[in-house]
């Protein structure tokens, strides 16, 4: 729930506030910084030396999978440009009039991307019994820039601000289930192999929703920033 919270705080900038494109694509930069360090040491290295080379690869590769297709299919739908802020014509969310059902697949895609971010969190009480703090700080750290950008996309297409909070609101639910589906229903399968499928996800979603976002307007400082996010959560997981 609190991983979540960060989407609607996210939302509300974007959408109450003119946000400069640079401020976005920094703070985007470095979640997506965050991220790749949390997937990296929190989920694909625990998985490998919990259950060896292979599963640790297959399960991430089965993620990875699982994901583009998932994106794919609403892309088509209009989901496309789902965590885009719009300020860019060729990349701005369509509107329901440009593209019926639209709507409904940003909802949808903004559920594909939450999902394996927050279900991570509860996978990781399955081995010490304690929430891993750096999963939530990753996952909490990441979901502003996601709900910033988004939002102001959403607003640029003429989407309400009911709809918007709604979508956020509801995502925010829907993660602080999936984290608990992932404790209680996961808790059959191993933790490890799950973890890594779940890693897969979300460097798929980082590499093809969050960086393109950054680098549009931090290009020429990106790699900086985006290694400032995964030292800031290499040290957490080191603390």
């Amino acid at each position: 729930m609190v991983a979540g919270s960060a989407l609607l705080l996210g939302a509300g900038l974007g959408f109450g506030l003119r946000v400069p494109q640079k401020v976005i694509a920094t703070v985007m930069a470095f979640g997506a910084g965050v991220l790749i360090s949390a997937v990296s040491f929190e989920l694909v290295g625990e998985a490998y030396e919990e259950a060896g080379l292979a599963p640790a690869v297959i399960g991430t590769l089965i993620g990875a999978i699982a994901y583009t297709g998932g994106n794919v299919w609403l892309a088509r739908r209009g989901a496309r440009h789902r965590k885009r802020s719009g300020h860019a014509q060729t990349q701005a969310q369509p509107s329901e009039a440009e593209q019926g059902g639209s709507g409904t697949a940003l909802a949808l895609g903004a559920l594909l991307d939450g999902v394996p971010e927050s279900a991570v969190i509860g996978v990781s009480l399955l081995d010490g019994g304690a929430v891993s703090l750096v999963t939530v700080a990753a996952v909490f750290i990441s979901n502003i820039p996601e709900g910033l950008s988004s939002s102001a996309g959403m607003k640029k297409a003429g989407r309400t601000k009911g709809y918007v909070f709604g979508v956020w609101a509801a995502i925010a639910a829907a993660s602080t289930l999936s984290a608990v589906l992932g404790y209680t229903v996961v808790g059959s399968f191993s933790p490890a192999v799950i973890a890594a499928v779940a890693a897969g996800a979300i460097l798929a979603m980082v590499a093809d929703t969050m960086i393109p976002e950054a680098f549009d307007d931090a290009h020429l400082a990106i790699g900086l920033i985006t290694v400032s996010g995964f030292l800031v959560s290499f040290a957490l997981s080191h603390t």
